[in-house]
């Protein structure tokens, strides 16, 4: 298991990291998300050591995670870190760059574990150009591979995709969470994509400034959200009063586009402002006496036309 304990951690004079704990059972998967520079990447770096905390402490089953002030190389031999920087070698072989840590003693195996890996990542093709010739996804791919390398008990994966193109992404996410699975990898990833984690992750945290504000499913924390940040961090929202709902109160509800349909009759009448195509539908935004609100609908709707629109 990992626990975190109550860490807090200082950058310079500034609580990036005011308290925060933790605990993640092994073979486990977790998002941290949030807003940027919430400290979502500087929580991986403390997990992983890099830093030195102000106070409290991580533990990955018996072993405590120290920093540079005990360690001359920082970072812990059981973890890997995948930063956004990706830090290979740019004259030597894609291959050689993620057999790089691998032994030389069985060099069939050592192949044979390198075309594994390129695989998994879909760079088989690229095994033998040098790493400089690589574009950038091309790059966070090889980075991906060698962080496997040596199946690590817990990987941390900083935004892991964002260089990617996003015909490739889909297909390398399943891949890449299916052998994490399989491998029983204790993984943390950091993004602000929701299409990272969302169908992979056992758990999700949401940071805000540093402090966790929730943690849950995937399915708890979409259905459930807290608060309208947490629900921003998933889709477009809406906050409207119950009231146009037949509901004996002025509260604001939280409502995703995809939870409004359009009625021929209602309290809630709205002018459409504007019409957004997502591929298997139209995101609508319209207007109406308290604001803007967004809904979805399978045609695209005539601007200025006035429609009523109800709960589904």
């Amino acid at each position: 298991m990992l626990s975190i304990q109550d860490i807090s951690f200082s950058y310079l004079k500034q609580k990036t990291i005011p308290t925060f704990s933790l605990e993640l059972e092994e073979g486990k998967t977790l998002a941290i998300i949030g807003e940027s520079g919430c400290g979502k990447s500087t929580l991986l770096k403390l997990i992983y050591g890099l830093h030195d905390l102000d106070e409290g402490k991580i533990f990955w089953k018996e072993e405590e995670v120290l920093g540079p002030k005990y360690h001359l190389v920082p970072g812990m031999d059981f973890m890997k870190y995948l930063a956004q920087d990706f830090d290979l070698m740019p004259f030597i072989t894609v291959a050689e760059n993620v057999g790089k840590y691998l032994s030389n003693i069985d060099k069939e195996k050592k192949q044979n574990r390198i075309l594994e890996l390129l695989e998994i990542v879909e760079m088989t093709e690229f095994a033998n150009v040098k790493a400089k010739f690589l574009s950038g996804g091309q790059m966070q791919r090889v980075a991906l591979a060698r962080v496997l390398a040596l199946e690590p008990e817990v990987l941390l994966l900083d935004e892991p995709f964002s260089h990617i193109d996003n015909f490739r992404k889909n297909s390398l996410r399943r891949s890449l969470f299916k052998y994490l699975k399989e491998h029983k990898i204790t993984t943390i990833i950091a993004s602000h994509d929701e299409n990272d984690y969302l169908p992979f992750v056992d758990e999700i945290v949401v940071l805000k400034d540093g402090k966790q504000l929730v943690k849950g499913t995937p399915k708890k924390l979409i259905a459930n959200p807290p608060n309208y940040y947490v629900a921003s961090l998933f889709d477009d929202v809406n906050e409207i009063k119950a009231s146009y709902f037949d509901k004996a109160s002025d509260e604001l509800i939280l409502i995703y586009p995809n939870q409004l349909q359009v009625v021929e009759d209602s309290k809630l009448k709205v002018i459409v402002t504007q019409n957004y195509f997502k591929g298997s539908h139209y995101l609508i935004e319209a207007t109406y006496e308290d604001g803007k609100l967004f809904f979805v609908n399978d045609v695209e709707i005539e601007i200025g036309k006035n429609i009523h629109l109800n709960l589904k």
